[in-house]
């Protein structure tokens, strides 16, 4: 009886699997299925990024590539290739123009990965972007993006536009100095005064103690990207108008106006001379560039 139950058992296994068959299952990325038909948006990055710079674009949802802790949504397709084109204008074209096709493919990370939501932290801040090894580089906030020619762009919303390129241009600092080092005499300007409590400080009281945002107080390294970031990002005239705007008085950590102007005119030209003596680049030269294709986007 034990042997004809279990023949009658196989037989209906071996029914149910040519009666119901499924037929084939897409392949789902990440889970080792990473092939698909190429759609034009995996063409046109392609064309317009792989081949010329050797830059790879990921989108397609891949939880493994985010923090699993995370709840984050996948980029919406439409926003990709403005993404892509803003990046395009606002940073590599910049660069190389300045340095060189040459330098641009040596020092760019190659592989950029898309989120559409931010990535929130548990002390209520949010990670607008990361970058790992010099190699990658994590963007949230794509849904987003809108620029002055995309439908349902309000003024308001080149703020979010100016943080996604002050991210790109924060984490590319981040490998210019682990490349080659700043000057250890940039330590020594705020010297004391670095926190990890720098999200409970806003960016004007920072910049009463001679800090370009907030964030800058973190550590060496941050303040000295943050300076190359907000420079480019804001312009000339813009971190001419972030130093002239710190008020009267004495910080609560006793730096007086005078001094924390002169404490960021002088990461100001620590940045110039770095970029001049060490990757011969006119820094002013690239400012003006960045901040003239940003006010393209959205003026």
């Amino acid at each position: 009886m034990k042997y004809l139950l279990l023949l009658l058992s196989l037989c209906f296994l071996l029914s149910c699997s040519k009666s119901n068959d499924i037929g084939v299952i897409d392949d789902i990325p990440g889970l080792g299925g990473d092939t698909w038909i190429k759609s034009p948006l995996d063409r046109w990055l392609h064309d317009s990024l792989t081949i010329p710079y050797n830059v790879a674009v990921k989108y397609k949802w891949d939880q493994f590539e985010f923090d699993l802790t995370k709840t984050l949504v996948p980029p919406k397709e439409e926003k990709v290739i403005p993404v892509m084109q803003a990046i395009r204008k606002v940073w590599m074209n910049p660069y190389i123009d300045e340095a060189g096709m040459l330098f641009f493919k040596k020092y760019c990370p190659k592989f950029f990965i898309l989120s559409g939501s931010a990535s929130w932290n548990e002390n209520g801040t949010i990670t607008l972007g990361t970058a790992e090894g010099g190699r990658k580089v994590v963007l949230y906030l794509v849904n987003d993006f809108f620029t002055r020619d995309m439908p349902g762009y309000q003024p308001g919303d080149s703020g979010n536009v100016k943080q996604m390129f002050h991210v790109i241009e924060h984490e590319f600092g981040h490998i210019l100095h682990q490349t080659i080092m700043y000057p250890v005499e940039f330590k020594r300007i705020c010297a004391g005064l670095y926190t990890a409590n720098w999200n409970n400080i806003t960016d004007a009281a920072a910049r009463r103690d001679g800090f370009v945002t907030a964030y800058s107080m973190a550590a060496f390294d941050e303040d000295f990207v943050e300076m190359i970031s907000m420079m480019l990002v804001e312009g000339k005239a813009g971190f001419d108008k972030i130093v002239n705007g710190i008020p009267p008085g004495v910080s609560p950590n006793g730096v007086a106006q005078a001094e924390a102007q002169a404490r960021l005119r002088k990461k100001e030209s620590m940045v110039v001379n770095y970029f001049k003596t060490v990757w011969h680049i006119d820094f002013y030269s690239l400012q003006s560039r960045t901040r003239k294709e940003i006010d393209q986007l959205l003026y």
